[in-house]
C-alpha cells in the first residue's frame, strides 16, 4: 500500500492543491492512503477531516513584524513552536510512515518536508504562486522534486529550478465540468445579460467591499442591467455588508440583476460570469483560467513578498486581465475600468480567450509524471 503525507495549511491555496494532489494520485493508485499534517489554528483542521482524511496537528506559527504587545507574545509563541515543531513532525511521519511526503506551502510545510528529507523519505514540493516563497527556498535545497504553477517563477534558486517541473496548478474538477450556458440556466441569469462576479475570498476583503458597493451604486444610478454576484465574505466584520448597501440605497434584497451572498458554488458562478474582480492567490488565478474569464485583479497587499501582485501580472501580461493594486485604487477606479470592459464586449471576449490560452489543461498528468519515479517502487 502506498502511503503519502502532505504538509500544507493556512489558507485555502495550500489546502486545496493538496487536495487535488491526492485525487491524482488516488486515480493512478487506488491503493493509496493518505494522511495530512496542518496548524490546529488554520482552517487545515476544518477542511481536511471534512474531506474525509486523517488530520495530524502541528503547531507552528510566523513571525510578526509589527511590534505591539500581542505580537511580542505571538512571536514568543512561535519560537517555543519552532524549537519543538521538528520533535513533532518526526513523530508524525513515524507514526503514520509515508512512502512520499508532498508539502503545498503554509507554515507546516517547513518542519515536516525538511524533517521527512532528513530521514530519507522521497519527498517533493509545489509552489503554486508566481513568486516562489520563503518556505520553498528552503526546501528547494532537501527535497527531490520541485513543481511549479508557470514557468517564469520569480526568487526560484539554481538548485531549485535543477529539480522543477512545470506542472501548473491542480484546480477542482467541478471548474471544467459545467457550460457557460449551463451554468447560467441554473442561476436563473436572464438570456443576454452580463455576469459580474466579485469576491475577496473566503474571508472577504474590506477594501474589495467597499468598493463593490460603490459599483453596485453605480449601476443603479445609471440603470445598468447587470446580475453581478458578489461574495462579501465570512469574516464577522462584514456579516452587516448586505443591511450596509440597503441603507445607502442600494436596492439588493428581491433584485435579479445583482445577488450579494456570504457563499456561493465558485465553479458555477465562475463558469456563468463574463468578468471577475478578485484578489489573486494562485488557486483563484488557475481557476480563472481554468473557465477562461477575463479579469480585475486586486492583489492583497499583506502577504509574504507581495506574490499576489506576480500572480495576476501573468494574467495582464498576457492580455487576460487588468491588475490594480490597492495604493492605485481610489473611489472610482474599479467603476471606470469595469465601465470600459462593459461597453467594450470584443475586449471582454479577448480577455477570456488570452486567459482560456494559459490553463495547463494536463496538469494532473504532469504532476503525476513528476510523482511516479518517486513511488514507482511501493507495492
Amino acid at each position: 500500500m502506498l502511503k503519502v503525507l502532505f504538509a500544507c495549511g493556512g489558507t485555502a491555496g495550500h489546502i486545496n492543491p493538496a487536495l487535488a494532489i491526492a485525487e491524482i494520485i488516488k486515480e493512478n493508485r487506488p491503493d493509496a492512503e493518505f494522511c495530512f499534517a496542518g496548524t490546529p489554528f488554520g482552517i487545515e483542521a476544518k477542511l481536511i477531516p471534512e474531506a474525509g482524511y486523517r488530520f495530524e496537528p502541528i503547531k507552528v506559527r510566523g513571525f510578526q513584524r509589527k511590534i505591539t504587545p500581542k505580537n511580542i507574545k505571538r512571536n514568543f509563541e512561535a519560537l517555543w513552536y519552532l524549537a519543538t515543531s521538528g520533535k513533532r513532525a518526526q513523530q508524525i511521519i513515524k507514526d503514520f510512515s509515508p512512502d512520499l511526503v508532498i508539502g503545498t506551502g503554509g507554515y507546516a510545510s517547513g518542519p515536516v518536508v525538511r524533517k521527512a528529507a532528513i530521514m530519507g523519505i522521497k519527498t517533493a514540493i509545489h509552489e503554486a504562486n508566481a513568486f516562489a516563497g520563503v518556505t520553498t527556498k528552503l526546501l528547494s535545497k532537501y527535497v527531490d522534486k520541485v513543481m511549479l504553477t508557470v514557468s517564469d517563477t520569480k526568487n526560484l534558486e539554481a538548485e531549485a529550478i535543477s529539480k522543477s517541473t512545470v506542472t501548473g496548478l491542480p484546480v477542482r474538477k467541478a471548474f471544467s465540468k459545467i457550460s457557460r450556458e449551463e451554468a447560467r440556466k441554473k442561476l436563473g441569469i436572464p438570456d443576454g445579460m452580463t455576469v459580474v462576479l466579485s469576491t475577496g475570498g473566503s474571508l472577504g476583503a474590506r477594501v474589495l467591499n467597499n468598493n463593490i458597493s460603490r459599483l453596485l451604486e453605480w449601476y443603479q444610478e445609471n440603470d445598468i442591467k447587470v446580475f453581478h454576484i458578489h461574495s462579501y465574505g465570512t469574516y464577522k466584520g462584514y456579516a452587516d455588508f448586505v443591511d450596509v448597501l440597503e441603507a445607502k440605497g442600494v436596492k439588493i434584497r428581491n433584485n435579479p440583476y445583482r445577488i450579494v451572498k456570504e457563499y456561493i458554488d465558485m465553479p458555477l458562478a465562475m463558469s456563468a460570469c463574463d468578468l471577475v474582480i478578485s484578489r489573486c492567490g494562485a488557486s483563484t488565478v488557475t481557476e480563472i483560467e481554468a473557465v477562461g474569464r477575463g479579469a480585475i485583479l486586486i492583489p492583497s497587499p499583506n502577504v509574504a513578498e507581495n506574490h499576489q501582485y506576480y500572480n495576476g501580472m501573468v494574467l495582464e501580461n498576457a492580455g487576460a486581465g487588468i491588475v490594480i493594486e490597492e495604493k492605485d485604487l481610489s473611489d472610482d477606479r474599479l467603476v471606470k475600468e469595469v465601465s470600459k470592459l462593459l461597453s467594450d464586449k470584443d475586449k471582454l471576449c479577448e480577455f477570456s480567450k488570452n486567459s482560456a490560452g494559459l490553463y495547463i489543461e494536463d496538469t494532473p498528468q504532469r504532476v503525476y509524471r513528476v510523482l511516479e519515479p518517486l513511488i514507482e517502487n511501493v507495492k
